[in-house]
């Protein structure tokens, strides 16, 4: 019997945290949810079709939709399984996807009539012609990796004013390395871990988005050096500023991140994550050994790059003592913002699958993976102390006295005041962030965030950057919002 859809829901759920006092509705306004606006594009024009993305905004569950996509990642999981059952109860075909789905797909399947595993882009067309055929399948697995030929994603399905950053975009799926804790290899199973689309087709893409900032949601922009040298000269010129996320090798490697500052690069999240050698290898983060953390500071700093620096606490060999200097390495060297991390072991990544192998996981509540709560049992520390000194790191470094003493730390004053705007703007105005959202006039934050990204001197390109000369110490990109995937 061949299936008529005339009204498609699409849905992100929340996190089940939102009355935590982890709950930062700054934090979940930030992104709109592109990975279902990407599979939107799929759908027939004449398609009555919603987006809806429950962080922002409340979900109506009343309608008479046919078919429903939910994107599911571990800590929407249960609430993702919920909404999933009530709609299926009314009748309606739902379809879940994302990180969690592919990691733990017989789980996923109790709560769908399909479920899709890895990328979404060539199985979601079939999985349509299958559907409107009457015949579509229980699971459909990603096999194709190209992002060649892709239809434009459907903006016109987002509410951008409930975003402090709509013109949110993703160029490339992946990422070359091949960390035990991160998601990438078992989602990616079967094909192509890294790849990227045509220059010509970013372009176009950055050329279709309204106003000044961009930010690239990829887990590696400088992934492949060939695209992204290709993709900032084409920037170059287009007066856009930029945020995105790289690794600490590829900003020591050569020219690329100069190249990147002249295009408008202006804050960058780094995933330093440890500064024990021995943690770095235990986490198969080997592109970090043997660089120069204060290297790639000085070199960022002197482009006018600001620094989201991210690091990770209960890697094994870690002790009490890694809270303490962690941050005041971070504050010494001026990093503008900091993402702290709990290491937590996501089900389908080898960090998982060492640790059940020990019996060391502790919960499989999933509500509790979202890097802020011990799940497992550290090496060298208990539980409660893990999560004490992940807290005190935290507050430690957002103090008003961090956040001056790291900000006076740059060489020039206009750097300092940008830094200090910028940490302090982020971490120390949570009821005026709360009030803006609740009144709707997140947008008119805007041009406030694209002052601080201003550039404060014109980068200039050097054929001999400075090579990383050895650790200074001894020393995650949240996952791109893939296709059925989200945002962790």
């Amino acid at each position: 019997m061949k299936s008529s859809i005339k009204r498609v829901k699409m849905i992100l759920p929340a996190l089940t945290e939102a009355t935590s006092p982890y709950w930062r509705p700054i934090k979940y306004s930030l992104f709109p949810p592109l990975g279902l606006a990407t599979l939107a594009a799929y759908l027939d024009p004449d398609v009555e079709t919603s987006l809806q993305d429950e962080h922002v905004e409340k979900l109506d569950l009343n309608d008479n939709a046919d078919l429903v996509v939910i994107q599911v990642y571990i800590t929407n999981a249960y609430r993702a399984y919920q909404i999933a059952d009530d709609y299926r109860r009314r009748g309606a075909y739902v379809v879940l996807g994302g990180l969690h789905v592919t990691s733990l797909p017989d789980e996923a399947a109790a709560h769908a009539d399909t479920i899709f595993l890895g990328p979404g882009e060539h199985t979601f067309p079939q999985f349509l012609r299958d559907l409107a055929a009457g015949t579509p399948q229980r699971r459909y697995e990603s096999s194709v990796r190209t992002l060649q030929g892709l239809p434009p994603i459907r903006r016109d399905l987002i509410q951008r004013h409930r975003y402090l950053v709509p013109n949110s975009i993703v160029v490339s799926r992946g990422c070359p390395h091949h960390c035990t804790f991160c998601y990438k290899d078992a989602f990616f199973a079967g094909g192509r871990s890294f790849y990227t689309q045509l220059v010509d087709d970013a372009l176009a893409e950055i050329a279709r988005l309204p106003g000044r900032h961009l930010y690239f949601l990829d887990d590696h922009l400088f992934g492949n050096p060939r695209f992204a040298r290709e993709l900032f000269r084409g920037l170059k010129g287009m007066g856009r500023v930029f945020q995105g996320a790289a690794t600490v090798d590829s900003i020591l490697r050569d020219d690329l991140i100069e190249e990147a500052a002249a295009a408008g690069l202006r804050s960058l999240f780094v995933g330093f994550e440890t500064l024990s050698s021995r943690g770095l290898e235990g986490a198969g983060k080997r592109q970090n050994l043997g660089r120069n953390y204060t290297e790639v500071v000085r070199r960022l700093d002197s482009l006018g790059i600001m620094i989201n620096g991210s690091f990770v606490f209960g890697l094994d060999g870690d002790d009490r003592v890694v809270f303490s200097r962690t941050v005041d390495w971070a504050v010494e060297a001026g990093i503008t913002t900091a993402t702290f991390h709990i290491l937590t072991p996501y089900p389908g990544t080898a960090l998982f699958a060492e640790m059940a192998t020990r019996n060391r996981i502790e919960t499989r509540n999933w509500d509790l993976y979202d890097t802020r709560h011990v799940v497992y049992r550290p090496s060298c520390m208990s539980p409660a102390e893990l999560k004490r000194g992940y807290d005190w790191a935290y507050e430690s470094f957002y103090r008003w006295g961090s956040i001056v003493k790291a900000a006076s730390g740059h060489e020039s004053a206009k750097h300092s005041l940008k830094h200090f705007f910028y940490s302090a703007g982020w971490k120390k105005f949570e009821r005026a962030w709360d009030l803006v959202i609740r009144i709707k006039q997140l947008s008119q934050m805007r041009p406030l965030l694209e002052a601080v990204l201003a550039p404060v001197t014109q980068p200039v390109l050097s054929a001999n950057a400075g090579e990383a000369t050895g650790p200074a110490h001894d020393a995650r990109s949240w996952e791109a919002t893939l296709p059925l995937t989200a945002l962790e």
